[in-house]
């Protein structure tokens, strides 16, 4: 198949889902963003790789995946940058991604759980050059969080988890929390949790987009706490209405697949789900 002709079909494929999904779980009913007017500047997605898509994997193996299926960006979850590594360690390996051609942009999740763990993070995060913290600190401890912003001018992205988690489960009960306090103190919108709680990925963005620090693309087979992953586009999330809704916001952060499903073996689906926001991205 030419280029041109494969450009073609990715845009009529994407251009078919756009039209399918209007009648998904999350967002039936609701305003559709990819049915608004396209906005006269599109605003160019960033797109990235949450480390925990391959836990099972080592820091070599987890570079070259991610070079290998076109991601730019990379925050790291602690298997592939300990949060106890001495500050040498951290600085080898954030010279190993400029050296492979990846932007170090955040760490996370990172649970806080006790004053320690804050400091643990901020310090982490300083050392390795990340510009925001993908964390879930404890509610009571906020008030510090929003001390060591202040320190270190770095962003924290709370991290929703869906309907188990009964502190943060939907990006609307992290804003409660958060909005009376530094503006640097945001939100990581796991549209996969958000839909599994029954809430409209795409109507979150718009709703909170003055705090949206973070996204983590992925899909789900319902909405529901029994949902669970699958690939990008096999699932019901509108993923068109979720990228045309970080466009209209003029979203600048990174959106981060955190692929779960296949642990043993993600690169497949990753890559297939990379393909497809690519396609729509183009078709948009």
């Amino acid at each position: 198949m030419s280029k041109d002709n494969r450009r073609n079909f990715l845009k009529s494929v994407s251009l078919a889902a756009a039209a399918a999904v209007s009648v998904t779980s999350c967002g039936i009913g609701k305003t559709n963003p990819s049915k608004s007017q396209p906005n006269n500047e599109k605003q160019k997605i960033k797109l990235g790789l949450a480390s925990y898509t391959f836990r099972k994997f080592d820091l070599a193996q987890t570079l070259a995946m991610t070079k290998r299926v076109g991601l730019d960006y990379i925050a790291f979850k602690s298997f592939h940058l300990s949060l106890d590594s001495s500050p040498e360690q951290i600085k080898q390996t954030a010279q190993q991604m400029k050296d492979a051609g990846l932007n170090l942009y955040g760490g996370g999740v990172i649970y806080m759980k006790d004053k320690a763990q804050v400091n643990q993070a901020f310090d982490y995060a300083r050392a390795a050059g990340m510009k925001v913290i993908i964390g879930v600190p404890l509610p009571e401890l906020l008030d510090l969080v929003q001390q060591k912003v202040r320190q270190y001018d770095i962003k924290v992205a709370i991290h929703n988890h869906g309907p188990k988690d009964k502190v943060y489960p939907t990006p609307a009960s992290v804003y409660e929390k958060i909005k009376n306090l530094d503006p640097r103190i945001g939100i990581c919108n796991d549209i996969g949790h958000t839909c599994r709680a029954g809430k409209d990925p795409a109507q979150s963005i718009i709703e909170f987009a003055d705090r949206l620090f973070d996204v983590h693309m992925k899909d789900v087979n319902q909405a529901s706490a029994a949902g669970h992953a699958t690939i990008v586009g096999r699932g019901i999330i509108d993923i068109p209405a979720v990228l045309r809704a970080l466009q209209k916001i003029k979203y600048n952060g990174v959106v981060a697949f955190e692929y779960e499903p296949d642990p043993e073996d993600p690169l497949p689906g990753l890559a297939e789900s990379v393909g497809y926001v690519k396609g729509v991205l183009t078709a948009l």
